[in-house]
């Protein structure tokens, strides 16, 4: 018995694989999808058993459960496909390749054009009073599948709008503000948890901040209701108890690595 022959190609679909399986298992972490998916393998493993050994009636059912649990999968896991899909897409543009390729073909360049002291204003004045707030500044990556949960509002960016959406009274509070260049594009849009492990006393809108900046480039502020710390969270992590007078530095410094 000779040595297998591994070709080049052969290397190339193995390391394909094992990106697929990686990517699939980043997609399904922290969700019930690898219950699920261990219940599609029993069942497929039970297909294969009844066929070996001809049994035609339940081979058959079993391959129809199979058939149908495919696209029930996708209509289930829709959401996490649509990330998995928009994280390998050209719109995700956190590697540090982003400039090369905006030099090269160009870009919307949203967070480097767009003036930040009315959001450094409106945190800085809803901290000390203890508003609680989450404001998503959209940069590269599309982010028109959260404006849709919200309500659409268009307005130029001031920090009195800011502290009005967010005012404990008034109807838009709930949810996150999203922020396009200079406009205030939707209010009260709901952000995906984050699925990463985070300490017990992360609120509500900390955990929506990560969970936004896992799938997204975008920069989120956060302002805790609690406490009125400031934290701002991008790339999948997020930086707490930021001092009012250094956001600005610290949102100058999230935008321009994008």
């Amino acid at each position: 018995m000779g040595f297998i022959d591994i070709g080049f190609v052969d290397v190339i679909d193995i390391v394909a694989v094992a990106l697929l399986m990686y990517y699939l298992y980043k997609m399904a972490k922290g969700t019930n999808a690898p219950s699920i998916i261990t219940g599609i393998i029993i069942i497929y493993i039970l297909w294969v058993l009844t066929q070996a050994l001809n049994m035609e009636l339940l081979s058959s059912i079993l391959g129809d459960v199979i058939g149908v649990g495919v696209i029930a999968l996708i209509v289930v896991f829709q959401p996490e496909i649509r990330q998995f899909l928009q994280n390998i897409g050209l719109k995700q543009r956190n590697s540090r390749g982003n400039a090369l390729w905006r030099k090269i073909f160009g870009g919307n360049g949203v967070g480097q054009t767009m003036d930040l002291e009315p959001i450094v204003r409106a945190a800085t004045v809803m901290s000390g009073c203890k508003t609680g707030a989450l404001i998503v500044i959209w940069q590269e990556t599309d982010l028109d599948f959260i404006v849709e949960t919200g309500i659409s509002i268009d307005a130029q960016t001031s920090a009195a709008l800011l502290e009005n959406i967010f005012f404990k009274n008034a109807p838009l509070h709930d949810g996150a503000v999203i922020i396009r260049r200079d406009r205030v594009v939707a209010a009260k849009c709901i952000l995906p948890s984050t699925r990463a492990r985070v300490p017990k006393n992360y609120g509500m809108r900390h955990r929506a901040a990560l969970g936004m900046s896992e799938i997204s480039d975008a920069v989120v502020v956060v302002v805790s209701e609690e406490t009125g710390g400031i934290s701002i969270a991008h790339e999948g992590s997020i930086e707490r108890n930021i001092a009012p007078d250094k956001l600005a530095d610290k949102l100058t410094e999230k935008l321009s690595k994008n």
